[in-house]
């Protein structure tokens, strides 16, 4: 049902009238120096493809790297890390398979179900939605800051939070509503997401740069110059289907700021904004939700940023 073609979050294979099975895979090096810390974010962050695609996560499987010259009770923090974060979600953990590596990664091999019927894409935005995010963003600048020792432990803490946390509860609200298109925001940083659903959609998107939720500190730091290189990469891929007059500087790079474990972005008829965004409240996702934007007619550009 879904493939590689509109590079989205999972593929789809339908099994019957009833059910279609989600598989992912997602794997990468340590974000943070914990190592428990570190298999709780990359599993989150696999998990969130599944969700991403309007399903629930089923079963996982570890993906491992690890140099033999580390202690190995480090990768069992990292292992336990994981672990906890794939029972937080319901599913199971069934096993996986390690290699000898020069450097930590970690990941998950994830299969999830959804109905066919209600499987979410990154295309199918259509002009009139409102555009939901539900995490805030900035984490590929914290991280950032943190190698420098220039981040605030209040800034690192919420951070942590951000991207250890699941995005379980935002899925199940939205699978009460009818959303046109939904993708999580990961390594191409929220606009290179917003590029690709505007594309894959045929329309534009509007969007309100401080409508959108930020990590503490994560503007001080972009206005001090501390933006991951994988910013600048994400730039040059929107750069030529954007307009961002008047736009300062420090917000171009929070926007294209290659996230971790980041939120689902949800493309939702408007008409269901108010009854959605209630709800993702009372579900008491942990994270902060911002409606960031709306989605246009096409125009001569695929976003548009006021």
């Amino acid at each position: 049902m879904v493939g590689i073609e509109t590079s989205d979050d999972a593929a789809v294979y339908r099994i019957s009238d009833e059910i279609a099975l989600i598989q992912t895979v997602d794997f990468f090096t340590p974000v943070v120096d914990d190592p428990y810390t570190f298999g709780q974010i990359a599993a989150a962050n696999a998990l969130s493809d599944v969700y991403a695609m309007g399903g629930i996560p089923k079963i996982a499987l570890n993906i491992v790297g690890f140099p033999n010259c580390l202690d190995p009770e480090i990768l069992g923090e990292i292992l336990a890390g994981g672990a906890d974060k794939v029972r937080e979600a319901g599913a199971v953990l069934t096993g996986g398979h390690s290699v000898q590596d020069d450097e930590p990664k970690y990941g998950l091999c994830v299969t999830g179900f959804v109905h066919p019927d209600k499987v979410l894409k990154n295309c199918g935005c259509r002009p009139g939605d409102a555009l939901v995010l539900t995490k805030q963003i900035g984490s590929g600048i914290i991280n950032t800051a943190v190698k420098a020792d220039m981040a605030s432990p209040e800034s690192v803490r919420e951070a942590v939070a951000v991207m250890t946390s699941l995005n379980a509860k935002a899925a199940a609200v939205m699978a009460k509503y009818p959303v046109n298109a939904c993708t999580d925001v990961t390594g191409f940083g929220l606009l290179g997401h917003c590029m690709e659903m505007a594309k894959g959609s045929g329309v534009t998107f509007e969007i309100g740069v401080r409508n959108v939720s930020l990590i503490e500190g994560s503007a001080e730091l972009a206005q001090m110059g501390l933006v991951p290189a994988g910013a600048y990469r994400n730039r040059s891929f929107t750069e030529s289907g954007m307009t961002a007059s008047g736009i300062e500087e420090y917000y171009l790079d929070l926007l294209h700021d290659p996230q971790t474990s980041g939120g689902l972005l949800i493309s939702i008829p408007s008409e269901y904004l108010d009854a959605f965004t209630a709800d993702l409240t009372s579900a008491g996702i942990g994270t902060e939700i911002s409606v960031i934007g709306t989605v246009k007619e096409k125009e001569d550009v695929y976003i548009r940023l006021i």
